[in-house]
């Protein structure tokens, strides 16, 4: 199955001046909804990863005003998530996870926005933020994932190298069970993100214990979402053994971690069994799934928000479209990841290859 480029054309629909709308009816914009610091994060990840950004004025634009969104949001060291259409916070209280993702989101800015002005900011506003303590996984996640963009920019940035050795030690680690090796009691939701962020962090800092955890983390997590060739995700509700599958609603944001997950991991080990695994997880959104269903609307380039029972959620909101941008961004990376390798033969494609150098090259189940 052949799979389509990035269509920015929903995106820059449920964007405004402000921000990034959080929800749709269908296609239309919710404006009442008004906007959120992880919506507008993910945006802004998505963006900086395109590499055709900065030859597309509107996306510049569209980057740029997710940036300032951020910089408003930040208040001594902490980022508000909820903004009204009226322009105005209405936060009670602060989210760990947004502000993990606008961690992850300024990491990302600061190693390849699509202006040289865009990534002195995105460093600045990093740093003003990177004093955050949560005890969150999915957070500290978020935050490693960010730290290590930035290390890739700047390896001398003490705010992300600081980070990285704090934070990467707070990631849950594998259980001494086989049948249930998960360091959670139950599946939630963004789960592949948990051995993404141990793959990642492992590699940078040069610690194989560290990524052959997210290795068998991310082994085992393929293993209890795959149904047959095609990924059965974790509902909303989260799953444990026991639970009846397929689990309904399933949500594009599990699709886009498994993506990124896989991508890391052959990146990093250099085993193509992880390309066909993150480019099965980038089809279930064009209906490699349990009901057969395109998630993508290659009409407006938007995405359903998720697979129920009965069909798909057929209202396409921020979180569902970004999820469903940077699959395809990420599919796209391995079409090209794969013939780099034709091109240099069986060289290692991963830009620093310490699994293998440590002999921790592992291989995902089925």
């Amino acid at each position: 199955m052949k799979l389509p480029p990035p269509n920015f054309h929903h995106l820059q629909r449920l964007s405004d001046d402000t921000g990034l709308i959080e929800h749709a009816w269908f296609e239309l914009p919710r404006r009442y909804c008004g906007y959120t610091v992880d919506d507008v994060a993910r945006g802004l990840l998505v963006l900086c990863r395109e590499p055709q950004a900065e030859t597309m004025p509107r996306l510049v634009t569209l980057a740029e005003t997710y940036l300032d969104f951020l910089y408003d949001a930040l208040r001594n060291g902490r980022f508000r998530n909820r903004m009204s259409y009226a322009r105005e916070w209405i936060d009670a209280v602060h989210s760990d996870d947004a502000h993990g993702r606008a961690l992850w989101a300024l990491g990302t800015a600061a190693h390849c926005a699509p202006s040289a002005v865009m990534k002195r900011t995105a460093i600045r506003l990093f740093e003003a933020a990177s004093r955050f303590d949560t005890t969150y996984p999915r957070a500290n996640a978020y935050a490693v994932l960010g730290a290590a963009e930035l290390y890739q920019t700047d390896s001398q940035n003490a705010h992300a190298i600081t980070l990285l050795e704090q934070w990467s030690t707070r990631l849950p680690r594998l259980l001494d069970s086989q049948q249930w090796p998960w360091p959670e009691p139950r599946l939630s939701y963004d789960n592949a993100r948990i051995p993404q962020s141990l793959l990642v962090a492992g590699t940078l800092m040069h610690n194989a214990s560290m990524v052959e955890q997210g290795l068998a983390l991310l082994q085992w997590l393929v293993k209890v979402e795959m149904r047959g060739v095609h990924f059965s995700f974790t509902p909303t509700r989260g799953w444990r053994l026991g639970e009846s599958r397929p689990g309904f609603d399933q949500q594009p944001l599990e699709a886009a971690a498994m993506v990124d997950a896989c991508v890391d991991a052959f990146r990093i080990t250099g085993d193509t069994a992880w390309a066909d695994l993150g480019m099965t997880a980038a089809r279930w959104f064009l209906g490699a799934n349990d009901k057969n269903l395109n998630l993508y609307d290659d009409r407006t380039g938007g995405c359903f928000d998720g697979l129920t029972a009965d069909g798909v959620n057929e209202n396409q909101g921020a979180e569902s479209t970004v999820a469903c941008i940077a699959a395809l961004q990420q599919a796209r990376r391995i079409d090209s990841m794969l013939y780099d390798r034709r091109l240099q033969g069986e060289q290692q494609v991963g830009f620093v290859d310490s699994g293998r150098a440590n002999g921790t090259v592992g291989r995902p189940v089925g």
